[in-house]
């Protein structure tokens, strides 16, 4: 029986740094309804969501994900020549191929690494937060460069008054290595494709492409509320559970940006303790889906609402329809 060779294990990982990219362009509820009927206290009401931010015609995924990786890089304090691998969760990268993580590796020199785009939507960053910590403990990686960027401004169709004023633009990164002590729980993940028309580009691309008809992201509402209400608290509890902490642990609540209500739910839920931070960055974000739990867990530090070594739960869900929850430290 022939035994092949395998890297070195590497005994613990964590996050090293964070850096984000917010567009400068501030999108108010009042311009949105300039298209829908609505107003903004019906938005704030039904969200949280205050103003979004939406990418200028010359901004894109990869230039908002190289932008946010320049800041973590600095963050982490190494270099892009360092990395071993980029990988970017997008679902608006603006060709379907080469990957926007290619794009991301050449802008950055990251010259040594390896690139690859994955497709989870909303949990995207908790998504590739777990294979990063998977590949580094392995001993596969050393550095790896973990991006959620979206341009969601791109495939909303601004009269719907179902998702109209919910999505946005922007990107967040991190850098994961090599940790003293474990840095990151066991990702709890999932997916259901059995709801796939919960959240969905309609129509297809190529129907879109034949027909002239633009495919824009549609949404089933209160299918989706119901979905993440009724099982993202279990699946929180599941990843502080494997991870061996309770909610009095807790630093911080980091979920999806999805919408307050959602959030509210969670909290009840899981019974977390006054003295944990939940973050609220939707209500000056939007949703920005792979992008809102790492622009969410900037905010919180930017703010000094958590420091570096404080503990947090993170779950990202949407699209697919998909989850994905883990504890990490902040860097």
């Amino acid at each position: 029986m022939i035994t092949l060779n395998t890297p070195a294990p590497i005994a613990h990982a964590g996050i090293l740094g964070l850096g984000v990219f917010r567009p400068e362009r501030v999108v108010t509820n009042d311009e949105i309804c300039l298209k829908i009927d609505s107003n903004d206290e019906w938005i704030q009401e039904r969200s949280g969501i205050i103003e979004r931010r939406h990418a200028g015609a010359n901004e894109h995924v990869v230039s908002m994900a190289t932008a946010a990786a320049r800041k973590a890089l600095a963050d982490a304090g190494i270099t892009a020549e360092q990395l071993d691998l980029v990988m970017v969760a997008t679902v608006t990268h603006r060709y379907q191929t080469p990957s926007a993580s290619v794009e991301v590796a050449a802008a950055l020199g990251a010259v040594n690494a390896a690139a690859t785009d994955t497709s989870a939507a909303c949990a995207g960053f908790c998504y590739g937060l777990g294979i990063a910590d998977g590949m580094i403990r392995s001993g596969v990686a050393k550095y790896i460069l973990l991006i959620g960027a979206e341009k969601l401004s791109e495939i909303v169709d601004f009269e719907d008054r179902g998702t109209a004023f919910l999505f946005a633009d922007g990107a967040g990164a991190v850098i994961v290595g090599p940790t003293e002590a474990q840095g990151i729980g066991p990702t709890i993940w999932g997916a259901d494709g059995t709801q796939l028309d919960a959240i969905i580009m309609e129509p297809d691309v190529f129907t879109a492409e034949r027909s002239g008809k633009p495919s824009v992201l549609t949404m089933q509402g209160q299918q989706v509320f119901r979905w993440a209400v009724g099982q993202m608290g279990d699946v929180c509890a599941q990843a502080m559970a494997a991870a061996g902490v309770t909610v009095n642990d807790l630093a911080a609540f980091v979920p999806h940006q999805a919408n307050n209500r959602i959030t509210d739910a969670l909290i009840k839920q899981l019974n977390l303790p006054d003295h944990v931070v939940v973050a609220r960055d939707i209500q000056y974000s939007g949703n920005t889906s792979a992008a809102s739990v790492p622009l969410a867990l900037d905010r919180l530090r930017e703010n000094s609402e958590v420091k570096s070594g404080d503990l947090v739960l993170m779950v990202g869900f949407g699209a697919g329809l998909v989850h994905a929850a883990q504890v990490a430290l902040v860097p």
